[in-house]
């Protein structure tokens, strides 16, 4: 299955603070989760941490929690907009020193797309799971 993802980080090349994978099957559950950001940047204080609207886990838990999400997914398929959130995917995958999340296979799509406006779009910008849902949203739409 495909996946929408979306990431916020604190700044450019900062931490991440949290990540969504919204499935393309409208009826499945999207993967949602935050990480605690102890030294936010202003600008992200100000847009993103009021937008997060779920609790900060810990890095270990949210690891566990996305190995279970992509556990059942034989083949899934990552479509991205920016090289950030795929990286902070990929490094989430990172379990330990010369460990990482179990998948046969695990497909990453990176779109350039410059007519795309999440912030414009999502019905809560600045939330990864909102913008991922908007960036599915358009995705599909342009498919048609």
């Amino acid at each position: 299955m495909r996946y929408f993802l979306d990431a916020e980080f604190n700044g450019f090349g900062g931490e991440l603070i949290s990540l969504a994978l919204v499935p393309q099957d409208p009826v499945a559950v999207p993967f949602y989760e935050a990480l605690p950001c102890t030294e936010p940047k202003p600008w992200v204080l100000a847009h993103v941490l009021p937008a997060l609207r779920t609790s900060p886990i810990s890095r270990p838990a949210m690891i566990a929690k996305l190995g279970a999400y992509l556990r059942d997914d034989p083949e899934p398929v990552v479509v991205a907009d920016w090289p950030e959130d795929i990286a902070h995917l990929a490094l989430l995958m990172v379990t330990g020193p010369g460990y990482r999340l179990a998948s046969p296979r695990l497909i990453f799509e990176l779109l350039d797309l410059p007519l795309f406006d999440s912030e414009a779009l999502s019905e809560v910008p600045h939330n990864a799971c909102h913008d991922a849902t908007a960036f599915r949203t358009y995705i599909l739409s342009e498919q048609r």
